[in-house]
């Protein structure tokens, strides 16, 4: 029987779907079965008819929705005039991606498993349920369910006789080879060329903005433990458009001595250029690598060697290995019996890629440079809420960003990526631009005049909702009621004078918690208690929208006080429709 056309479509938010997806590729590879990867929206759906054997992989964010890349594909699938039969010679399995403390817990799984069965499908197992709350993580769902998936695919296709399983010690060959080039003066000429030219059509991941950085201002006090941005672009020219609600997001870099902590690991010169030669057939390089590329260009905007890598690092990472006690720990760190010794070790401290090769010196100086797209993935881009409006700043995009700078057991404390770049960054040292592009958020805001709305935004979470007032006032809306909630008034009390200004003017009310000026703490969700009648009559009486934003979120949804109808899913909620909560990745 000829191996069958196996084909895993992922819908990913942070990148873990697109992760397991990569794990089902290797594993279905060493099974000598032929397999291709594609992210949902990429793959023409109508095809699905002619697969034999498909694996949906999938997260859930926030509210039960499909993640961004799968949106397209969600809307086609749930068409109503598609026959009962358009799936029947399709042997399909979803493995899901949640987390089991939502209401919506792997939602998105669940209703896609019952919609192909209702198109005809035939399911080789139930719905894997992935749940990121275990202590083990999603691995710990996901194991015993691909051992039974692989168990119920080669009942079907058989190997071949003359042919066993590739064993999980010997690296499959890589996607990709990297082909230096002969000499290497400086900047590959694609490299300078990316970098000078603008983008044509709107802004978009593969072809971002880069905004020139106007300000960047820190707004919280000088005694406050966190340091918290304003930082404004200027998109003029760029033909980008937003409204209160829509989200900026922005491709960060490693920092330089990050990078060139990473090529003296490896052995690496940051100055080599190379093309890269795909190895696979229907495998395709990177668009947002320009061809010829620089080891530096690789590494500082492409590799994410400042994540804390998978379980699937350590698997390639044991098989790349010549050193026989650092293959023997990282074939444990890569076992399903060493998974609780792998969370001790890098996910509970927060070991990055970068710290973990250097942990392990003999094996990251033998990498291959063939195997660097295989083993780190590439970097994120980050989302940040645009906190202005157009109305107000013309050509003028800003965000608020606080700086994540957090203490663990490790002696150098953990930073985030992005908002450590973006801190970093001073325009007043000459010229800086940051890739950028805009998408539509999570909220929308009512176009009526007289509808009033209730926005509670504690620290940046007050972000949208400043570019929402700015751009209702703009509008002649004035019925704003804003609940915002600090530490401290004179610390972190963001646009404390642009608020009060428009309270004068009569454009917003504004209702404040400050939780570290009394003995008692006090958050905006006290605030609300105490204010129960006007909000309650502003959204029963004058049919307000209700919006919340930042960590209220989590408490108010997981908290002891969490309310008995979630927004826009209760068919009896008399606020349904008008409550918004800004959807969360999984």
């Amino acid at each position: 029987m000829p191996s069958p056309r196996l084909l895993v479509l992922f819908g990913s938010q942070t990148g873990t779907a697109q992760d397991v997806s990569e794990r089902l590729g290797r594993e279905a590879r060493r099974r000598r079965l032929g397999c291709r990867v594609q992210a949902l929206d990429s793959y023409p759906v109508v095809n699905l008819i002619n697969e034999p054997l498909v694996i949906f992989v999938c997260a859930t964010t926030g509210q039960g929705d499909p993640p961004d890349n799968m949106k397209d594909f969600w809307r086609f699938i749930f068409r109503k005039h598609l026959p009962s039969t358009s799936l029947c010679q399709v042997d399909f399995a979803v493995l899901g991606l949640g987390d089991s403390s939502y209401a919506k817990f792997n939602f998105v799984a669940k209703k896609l498993h019952r919609r192909l069965l209702q198109l005809g499908g035939s399911a080789l197992l139930p719905v894997c349920l992935g749940d990121d709350q275990h202590e083990l993580g999603p691995d710990a769902a996901i194991d015993p369910w691909l051992r039974d998936l692989w168990e119920k695919v080669l009942g079907l296709y058989p190997m071949p006789l003359d042919l066993g399983t590739i064993p999980p010690g010997v690296p499959l060959p890589p996607r990709f080879a990297l082909q230096f080039l002969p000499e290497a003066p400086g900047k590959c000429p694609k490299e300078q060329q990316s970098a000078g030219t603008d983008p044509q059509g709107p802004p978009s991941e593969l072809q971002p903005f880069l905004a020139p950085v106007v300000t960047n201002q820190r707004i919280t006090g000088p005694s406050h433990f966190q340091d918290v941005r304003l930082i404004e672009f200027d998109i003029t020219g760029s033909g980008m458009s937003f409204v209160a609600g829509d989200v900026v997001l922005i491709q960060p870099e490693n920092s330089a001595g990050h990078v060139q902590q990473f090529c003296q690991a490896l052995g690496l010169d940051p100055h080599w250029c190379f093309t890269l030669l795909p190895q696979e057939l229907g495998v395709t390089c990177p668009e947002q690598l320009p061809q010829p590329c620089s080891v530096q260009h690789l590494v500082s905007r492409y590799l994410d060697i400042a994540r804390v890598p998978r379980r699937s690092f350590f698997e390639l990472l044991a098989c790349l290995s010549p050193h026989e006690l650092e293959r023997e720990k990282l074939l444990e760190f890569s076992s399903a019996e060493g998974q609780e010794a792998l969370h001790d070790y890098c996910n509970r401290p927060r070991r990055t890629v970068l710290e973990v090769l250097c942990d392990f010196p003999h094996t990251a100086r033998a990498i291959p440079a063939d195997y660097l797209l295989d083993l780190i993935p590439p970097i994120r881009p980050r989302a940040f809420s645009i906190a202005s409006s157009l109305l107000a700043h013309p050509s003028r995009l800003q965000i608020l960003v606080a700086v994540v700078q957090y203490q663990t057991r490790l002696r150098e404390p953990r930073r985030g990526l992005c908002s450590s770049w973006l801190a970093s960054l001073d325009p007043g040292q000459g010229p800086v631009r940051v890739p950028l592009w805009v998408r539509p958020g999570g909220l929308t805001f009512p176009e009526t005049k007289d509808t009033p709305v209730i926005m509670v935004g504690p620290g940046t979470g007050v972000a949208p909702f400043r570019a929402a007032v700015q751009e209702r006032v703009a509008q002649g809306q004035t019925r704003n009621v804003l609940f915002f909630g600090c530490r401290q008034r004179d610390q972190d009390f963001y646009w404390e004078a642009e608020w009060k200004e428009l309270e004068e003017r009569g454009c917003l009310t504004l209702l404040t918690a400050f939780s570290r000026e009394q003995e008692q703490k006090v958050y905006v969700q006290h605030r609300l208690r105490e204010l129960g009648p006007l909000v309650w009559e502003l959204l029963d009486r004058q049919g307000a929208h209700f919006y919340l934003a930042g960590l209220c979120v989590s408490r108010l949804r997981h908290g002891p006080e969490e309310p008995s109808c979630q927004p826009g899913h209760s068919d009896h909620c008399p606020l349904r429709g008008r409550c918004h909560l800004p959807p969360l990745p999984v």
